[in-house]
């Protein structure tokens, strides 16, 4: 038996599936692509999240955009972090290309060309289903950790939340959430000590200004109604594929802070909604994470933590989530310790540190005795990478550098035209995009304020007039009282010797 025999058979066997599964490509011995050692991931096991890492121009979107659309075949739905705004085309077919046909020929697979149904959304003033969360639905602990708070700020967090809920005041936007802010330092601080306990200026102000960070990078377009029901990205179209649901982030990669707050929120909304379903043949929706690295480097440790838990329990609800980044460093080790397949594109070793980093990604896969991993890592080509994943009893694949098969959608972005076409064809459009702005805290509170202010101003104004009213009555008192000098001096005693006095002068 030949060395590329013995290949082809190590690979079938290490990649064949009693279920139903996705073809990512075919496996490569050297430089040459074996036609039919296909690799295959199981649909079974992609709820137990991946990672898809490498170098800028290796070609880790294509792979993003291929995996979404054959998940979306086997009637997956998928959500895309857009960063780069390059992932449209999925709505579009591959215009096809002579390359393709010959890299499908190789692989062993046939080429379609096709278009998926996509939704494009929205978090800031781009075009799309708005996405909105409320205030309350975050709760005190999660939008604690988001705003990277001290434990005394996150305790007055929490007391604001326990009054509002007493008050029967809803929280739905930050104006809400700092009106109430002011409510507790101010007209509000007596009734709230008297109820919770004494509330730090110092602390609340503190608050404040995170509050204020997160408004400046857009969370005033985030936070508010009308909230976004995270079933919508569960749909499938009429002809059973999953949705493909894009949401456009091109405009706030210098917003960290607002993605990181986004993710959170969405990860524990989803965790929440969904049912444990434990194991099952597909998952119920996979999340592709892309520029992770933006989650990661502006968390807490409380939110690192948080992030952490949700990637180890959400799992059993049937999600997947994928990672897609430069490098695995970029992402905390407890997170890649969990992650179960992972295609590694090529990595450059341009300095020490480079060399370095590739050396500990090569760490992360298992041994091979076909490839000396660390020294393919800088020799993949472009649309090539090192993939292992998980097989239907969750041990892992053998290592297969992988000539991947192309997207059979559009490699680039639609037109303005496409784009308009796909959002006036849109079901969520008209549910989410009117604003809504009902009586919240903000309004309550505004309410309440200026009676509180009323009230004191009625208050000091009868102080001032009892006041002026006790002036005034203890001057009419004094005024009403005779000067005794005067009373001597219009006695009748003192008249008539005046009188007898004048007589006598006359005389």
């Amino acid at each position: 038996m030949s060395k590329t025999e013995e290949f082809f058979n190590y690979i079938n066997e290490g990649y064949k599936s009693k279920g139903d599964f996705i073809t990512l490509g075919a496996g490569m011995l050297g430089e040459e692509t074996v036609t039919n050692a296909l690799v295959n991931i199981p649909l079974k096991t992609l709820n137990r999240h991946g990672l898809i890492a490498g170098a800028t121009g290796t070609g880790k979107t294509k792979t993003l955009q291929v995996l979404a659309e054959n998940m979306s075949e086997k009637g997956i739905p998928v959500l895309l972090m857009d960063v780069k705004g390059d992932l449209s085309g999925l709505a579009q077919p591959s215009p096809g290309h002579a390359k393709i046909d010959e890299r499908h020929e190789k692989i062993g697979i046939p080429f379609n060309a096709t278009k998926f149904p996509i939704e494009i959304l929205s978090i800031s003033e781009q075009e799309g289903v708005r996405l909105r969360a409320t205030v309350s639905e975050f709760g005190p602990v999660l939008l604690s950790r988001i705003l990277d708070l001290t434990e005394t700020q996150s305790g007055i967090v929490a007391i604001i939340f326990k009054y509002c809920d007493d008050s029967k005041l809803p929280l739905l936007d930050l104006k809400d959430f700092k009106k109430i802010l002011q409510f507790v330092t101010n007209e509000g601080k007596e009734e709230i000590q008297e109820e919770y306990g004494r509330i730090s200026t110092a602390s609340t102000g503190a608050i404040l200004r995170k509050i204020v960070e997160i408004e400046q990078q857009g969370g005033d377009l985030f936070f508010g109604e009308k909230s976004f029901e995270v079933d919508d990205l569960t749909r499938v179209d009429e002809n059973g594929r999953g949705l493909i649901s894009i949401l456009r982030l091109t405009d706030i990669q210098d917003k960290p802070k607002l993605f990181s707050t986004f993710m959170m929120q969405l990860l524990a909304e989803v965790y929440e909604t969904f049912p444990e379903q434990g194991d099952s043949d597909r998952p119920e929706l996979v999340i592709f994470i892309d520029e992770a690295h933006l989650v990661f480097e502006e968390a807490s440790k409380a939110l690192l933590s948080q992030i952490e838990s949700i990637v180890k329990l959400i799992r059993s609800k049937g999600i997947g989530l994928y990672f897609v980044t430069q490098n695995p460093k970029d992402v905390p080790e407890d997170v890649l310790a969990q992650l179960g397949m992972k295609i590694q594109h090529a990595l450059r070793a341009f300095t020490a540190k480079d060399r370095k980093a590739i050396k500990l990604a090569a760490e992360n896969y298992p041994d091979s005795a076909y490839y000396e991993t660390k020294e393919v890592l800088t020799q993949l080509g472009i649309g090539e990478a090192l993939v292992s994943v998980l097989n239907e009893k969750g041990i892992p694949s053998p290592l297969a550098r992988t000539m991947l098969r192309a997207p059979m959608s559009r490699m680039d972005v639609l037109t303005d035209r496409e784009i308009k076409q796909v959002l006036d064809n849109s079901r969520l459009i008209p549910k989410y995009n009117d604003i809504v702005d009902r009586e919240s805290a903000y309004e309550l509170l505004k309410e309440k304020i200026e009676k509180i202010n009323k009230e004191k101003t009625t208050e000091a104004r009868k102080k001032e007039e009892d006041k002026t009213k006790r002036r005034s009555s203890s001057t009419r008192s004094r005024s009403t009282r005779q000067n005794p000098i005067i009373k001597v001096l219009t006695s009748a005693t003192f008249i008539r010797a005046v009188f007898g006095i004048l007589k006598k002068v006359l005389k």
